[in-house]
């Protein structure tokens, strides 16, 4: 568990960190090992590359932050994507 903050009344807020809720830009739940697909063209940090929209990302990892995902394409390997940018397919 964490702490995350403080509530209304100044209770704290704890968040169980082992049931993380992880959602695509649709609000469909996404677990170890979906595929997703690239709804958005997205340039690549550090590469020319540019993942086109519709390109699939297979066997996704989930990491820390519910807002990423790890995964990879045939172009691109240890890819850090963004879920808001992402729907499961």
């Amino acid at each position: 568990m964490a702490l995350v903050g403080t509530g209304a009344a100044g209770a704290p807020q704890i968040r169980d960190m082992g049931h993380m809720d992880v959602r695509d830009s649709n609000g469909a739940k996404l677990s170890e090992g979906d595929s997703v697909q690239v709804i958005k063209d997205l340039k690549v940090k550090g590469s020319s590359t540019v993942l086109k929209r519709g390109t699939v990302v297979k066997n996704i990892h989930l990491t820390d932050d519910p807002d990423l995902i790890e995964g990879r394409t045939d172009k691109v390997k240890g890819l850090v994507l963004r879920t808001e940018f992402l729907k499961k397919i």
